[in-house]
């Protein structure tokens, strides 16, 4: 990866809809070299696919939880059936296994604080194996979907 490749990642993390002769002409190249740079970005997994970004407030998901999660035991079928069961759970928008104590770091959105506890005891509490649960209230968000860059 070169540095106009990494000018092509840094253009379309900021805007995905871009056409390749948008592309171009913003890293100074003809579109058929921008073209072929771009199909190899996405062949070698750089970029592993376009979506939109969605305003969580726009939707009504404005309360936000840090959840860290302690699990009982650690053995291959109780983690596994704990990581097979976060797909169930609804507005999870990321899940993370740590290294250390707590075991997992999720990321959850709802409503408000009443439907956060809804769907604390009918969803995160019935996670198999967990010991403990703890989350923290998102005050505000500081830093969001920043660019990736490798310097």
């Amino acid at each position: 990866m070169d540095a106009v490749d990494e000018r092509i990642l840094a253009e379309l993390q900021q805007d995905g809809r871009l056409t390749v002769t948008e592309l171009a002409e913003r890293v100074d190249l003809s579109a058929s070299p921008a073209h072929r740079r771009l199909r190899e970005l996405e062949r070698s997994g750089a970029i592993r696919g376009y979506q939109a970004i969605v305003d969580a407030d726009a939707l009504g998901l404005g309360f936000e939880a840090l959840v860290f999660i302690t699990m009982r035991l650690e053995d291959r079928d109780t983690v596994d059936r704990f990581e097979s069961a976060l797909t169930e759970v609804p507005h999870l928008q990321q899940a993370q296994r740590l290294f250390g104590d707590p075991d997992y770091l999720l990321r959850v959105l709802s409503t408000d604080l009443a439907a956060y506890q809804r769907l604390y005891d009918e969803h995160l509490a019935t996670l198999p194996g967990v010991q403990h649960i703890t989350s923290t209230l998102v005050m505000k968000q500081v830093v969001a979907e920043r660019p990736l860059r490798r310097h």
